[in-house]
């Protein structure tokens, strides 16, 4: 039984239907954010015995198998990526979210789990596909620097806020990481970074502190942000009488953001009430322990010849 935070409020309501929409929103949420959209379906369980470019005991098999804090760490992400005037640029001009956020989504979170699920071959394939895919981004900024997808100084910091938002999602709002665990979560992105082109993403806690520091100066708000997350609120992730919900999880991933950048991005303001931050605390530990059988992580697990569910496992 849960008995964190508020969610008996909601396990125990007397309106059993809204029970029942909340387990179902879960159930179609999680597949939204965990299994990939029809045009990039793929057999994670195939073929038998193919590593990953990651190992099924790392760090990165049990953060990325939790819908909640993937969706927050993404979130936290994409506001990290577009506080950088280049990056701003490059996702924001050269990007769907605006005409249909659902499946931007969906493609983002069919790369994330190939890259840390998928067998190594095919993760390969796909990456090569996007930095392919990578070389016609380019363009001007408002002020007219330019810029270019496959930069690696921006390819760094686009990998570096990707490891940063999921590692710290849930370490926060899951299972607290030990700075050993933070640091093996950043080192394990390495080999998918340096495919992507990303040379100098961190390796460690302290190397992300590092870059953080030097990119600081000249990360801003903008006009872009707030559009972003305005998006985000309104698309339907969740059923209408569940958004409240999804409200809360974006606005989670301001959480994460770094006190000082979280201010000078004018988000201190929209955090969450502490009752709000126990639900989402307890939605994440909740999500930690269901396992969706049709998803990357069950299927990868069948893949490398482990239990199926041995991710879900108590700890």
């Amino acid at each position: 039984m849960i008995t964190a935070g508020c969610w008996p409020c909601m396990v125990h309501s007397k309106n059993s239907m809204l029970t029942s929409m909340l387990a179902k929103s879960f159930s179609g949420y999680a597949g939204v954010m965990m299994e990939p959209p029809p045009q990039l379906a793929f057999d994670y369980s195939q073929p038998a015995g193919e590593a990953a470019l990651v190992s099924p005991d790392a760090v990165s098999w049990r953060i990325f198998k939790n819908p909640v804090s993937l969706f927050i760490g993404g979130v936290a992400a994409v506001i990290l990526e577009l506080a950088e005037p280049s990056v701003r640029a490059g996702v924001w001009d050269h990007s769907s979210f605006r005409t249909d956020p659902i499946m931007r989504l969906r493609r983002t979170g069919a790369a994330a789990m190939m890259t840390v699920y998928g067998p190594r071959s095919a993760a390969q394939k796909m990456i090569a596909g996007v930095v392919r895919a990578h070389e016609s981004v380019r363009g001007t900024t408002a002020d007219g620097t330019a810029y270019r997808a496959n930069d690696p100084r921006l390819l760094d910091w686009v990998q570096a806020t990707a490891s940063f938002g999921f590692i710290q999602a849930y370490s926060q709002f899951v299972t607290t990481l030990s700075p050993d665990e933070i640091s093996r979560g950043f080192a394990e992105s390495a080999e998918a970074a340096r495919l992507y082109g990303a040379t100098g993403a961190p390796t460690s806690s302290e190397e992300w502190q590092m870059l953080l520091t030097e990119i600081e100066p000249s990360l801003e708000p903008s006009a872009t942000l707030g559009e972003f997350l305005a998006i985000m609120a309104k698309a339907p992730l969740l059923p209408r009488l569940a958004r409240p919900v999804q409200n809360m999880m974006i606005r989670a991933a301001f959480e994460i953001i770094p006190p000082e950048l979280r201010q000078k991005l004018g988000l201190e303001k929209r955090r969450l009430s502490p009752l709000s931050l126990a639900f989402v605390k307890t939605a994440g530990k909740f999500a930690d322990k269901i396992p969706v059988r049709t998803a990357p992580p069950v299927q990868a697990s069948i893949r490398v010849g482990r239990n199926q569910y041995f991710l879900y496992a108590d700890r």
